[in-house]
């Protein structure tokens, strides 16, 4: 039997970096100029018998891709926490993905193992957390919180004699999970993940900025006993404001509780020294989740999971196999941390970014942000009708536009104006929710949208 000789694809390779040096250089659309039958139209054809010359295929990609692409790297983007995918990572990941490492385990993919141990200690240091912690790169907060409360659920059972790791849940004693109601859903999800359900869970009642009181916990913990994990949060979706880190800490391990936080975006406001009054407390926590696609400006793909003992995390992660070889003198095992064992290198893209920004280009990116929050805060304070649902504490603004249909109308005027904007439904009513997250978003930017908000907003409220 004869077979083919598939075509070369170096002027694939060749193209697709040509296009990439170029992409962002150009105005583009900020929302998707196809429908999603045009976009099936373009994408799900036939499938060829025959081998297809590589650079056509990343033209024809190309064409049917960007009809419907949205531009969560534009500076004019603010309807989500994103991040604009920095480009020294996005080479870095380009990298990543032409070397093909696998990074399971030290001997697969000594580089990317090594790598991920020098973001682990430039993490720790820039988050000032405990610099014994053990740091798992996953994919996003959403896997960062699995592998947190996964730790968190195996180490409160061995606390109370229970071996989870031989005998399962099933017959397990009940562990009690506390956590705002208004906490992520990702935290949730984890949670439903992990073999949690309601009955496990105790929803603290939030305040108006979405986060639970010190006392309301206090008085749910008194209620009960056993096994448990409080979920706190730092940087709210909606108003990033944190919790009363000091007082929830204390109260969970005066019963004995793990406590893990959801710093997704908001943990990176501990580079600040101006933040430290709201930022306290942080560190005292069990674990943590933080994204480093939003603030950090990561390509996608790039999570952190850091759990202070580092016994807990490999029990709740490891995957062990004969032919998993690991011989003395070897790096760490990154699969000893995360829930995977064929993964990406992610450590590259990391190390590249923290390597460009130094720890004062980290430190700039945030605090240009937050200053902008209250920039465009003040510029919006006497607009007649439109009232903020909270106060600017990091990078986020809520803005209430009085009813669904104004808020409504509002973010379609200002997507029409060259802004990506989107409402949430948040404690009741519709508001207009704007993240500033994009690191080429400047004054400038936020002056024009201060302007183009008014102006809607004028058409809006009298129109």
């Amino acid at each position: 039997m004869t077979s083919k000789r598939a075509p070369s694809h170096d002027a694939a390779l060749a193209r697709a970096a040509s296009y990439g040096a170029v992409y962002r250089q150009k105005d583009r659309p900020l929302h998707p100029t196809a429908s999603a039958k045009e976009l099936r139209r373009a994408f799900c054809r036939p499938l060829p018998e025959e081998p297809t010359d590589g650079e056509g295929v990343i033209e024809a990609l190309i064409a049917a891709a960007e009809p419907g692409l949205v531009g969560n790297t534009d500076p004019s983007f603010y309807a989500w926490v994103m991040g604009a995918s920095d480009p020294v990572g996005v080479a870095a990941d380009w990298l990543t993905s032409i070397w093909g490492q696998n990074a399971g385990i030290y001997q697969t993919a000594p580089a990317a193992a090594i790598a991920e141990e020098a973001v682990s200690s430039w993490l720790l240091e820039l988050l000032d957390l405990p610099r014994e912690s053990s740091v798992g790169f996953v994919t996003g907060a959403t896997m960062a919180a699995f592998v947190g409360l996964a730790a968190a659920r195996s180490s409160v059972l061995h606390r109370v004699g229970y071996d989870v790791d031989r005998l399962g849940l099933q017959g397990a004693p009940l562990v009690r999970v506390y956590a705002s109601d208004d906490a992520h859903a990702t935290n949730y999800a984890a949670l439903r993940y992990l073999g949690f359900g309601e009955t496990n869970i105790t929803r603290i009642p939030s305040d108006e900025r979405g986060l639970m009181r010190s006392d309301d916990l206090a008085a749910a913990m008194d209620r009960a006993d056993g096994p448990s994990i409080v979920i706190a949060q730092a940087g709210h979706i909606n108003s990033g404001a944190y919790e009363d880190l000091p007082a929830i800490v204390r109260i969970a391990k005066s019963h004995g509780a793990w406590v893990h936080v959801d710093g997704a975006f908001g943990l990176w406001a501990r580079v600040l020294p101006e933040k430290a009054d709201i930022t306290q407390g942080a560190d005292l926590a069990d674990s943590w989740s933080v994204d480093g696609h939003k603030w950090l400006q990561l390509p996608y793909d790039s999570g952190f999971a850091i759990v202070r003992d580092s016994l807990s995390h490999r029990r709740a992660m490891d995957i062990s196999a004969g032919y998993l070889n690991q011989v003395e003198g070897d790096g760490r095992n990154p699969t000893e941390y995360n829930p995977e064992l064929s993964r990406r290198a992610r450590g590259f893209a990391a190390w590249a970014v923290f390597q460009a920004m130094g720890r004062n280009g980290v430190r700039d990116l945030v605090r240009g942000h937050c200053d902008a929050a209250v920039h465009l805060e003040s510029l919006l304070a006497e607009v007649p009708g439109l009232n903020l649902a909270c106060s600017v504490v990091l990078n986020q603004l809520v803005l209430e536009c009085g009813t669904a249909d104004r808020a409504d109308a509002m973010e379609h005027a200002l997507n029409d104006r060259g802004i990506f904007a989107r409402t949430a439904d948040w404690k009741g009513r519709r508001v207009l929710r704007l993240s500033i997250i994009s690191q080429r978003t400047d004054f400038g930017h936020i002056e024009r949208l201060a302007g183009e908000i008014r102006q809607a907003w004028s058409n809006v409220h009298h129109g």
